[in-house]
């Protein structure tokens, strides 16, 4: 594919994949519990979204949280503790379920009925960059009218699949989109 970046960063440039940016962005629109999984006030929140339906409960299992009735009522209950391997687990399917219940929502507020979200693409840093070495890039503001194929991959956690659905879409950006495939930052809402 043309404008892709081969050995970004050789000159000092910073900043990080379009597509992480877009996948950060998405990650703090589904809001997820804040306290952190190693408080118990954390685990116990992520345990109740997890285990509050049968549904949910198959959900968690699939993403990963394969543990016994008797362990997690235990883990409920105060009476043990999970492992770090174990709290790993609780996190990984937490964000998963999260993203399966908020995409469908997300999807609806994103392209709002056709007319999309204005997008912002803050470029990459070059401060640390020579001079005669810098390129121009500005901020640029694009209206993503297509937020299917994005959500989807950010849902079920597939980073290739994001990548493409994101290039296909700052394409629109015109001939120097490549310039936008690594960012400071994207920022949206929904």
């Amino acid at each position: 594919m043309p404008e892709r970046n081969i050995e970004f960063g050789k000159y000092g440039a910073r900043g990080i994949k379009g597509h992480e940016a877009v996948a950060r962005q998405l990650d703090a629109l589904a809001g997820y519990i804040a306290t952190p999984v190693t408080a118990r006030r954390g685990l116990l929140a992520r345990l109740h979204y997890l285990t509050r339906t049968d549904h949910a409960q198959q959900r968690a299992r699939e993403a990963g949280l394969a543990v016994t009735d008797r362990t997690l009522k235990a883990w409920l209950d105060g009476k043990r503790s999970p492992s770090k391997a174990n709290l790993e687990r609780i996190e990984q399917a937490y964000r998963t379920v999260r993203r399966e219940n908020v995409a469908r929502y997300l999807l609806a507020r994103l392209n709002r009925e056709g007319r999309g979200t204005r997008v912002e693409i803050h470029p990459l840093n070059q401060s640390q960059v020579d001079r005669p070495r810098q390129r121009v890039v500005e901020f640029r503001t694009l209206n993503v009218r297509r937020w299917d194929q994005i959500v989807q991959a950010w849902s079920t956690g597939d980073d290739q699949g994001l990548d493409d659905a994101w290039v296909d879409q700052i394409i629109d950006l015109g001939s120097q989109w490549g310039q936008y495939e690594y960012v400071t930052t994207v920022g949206f809402a929904a």
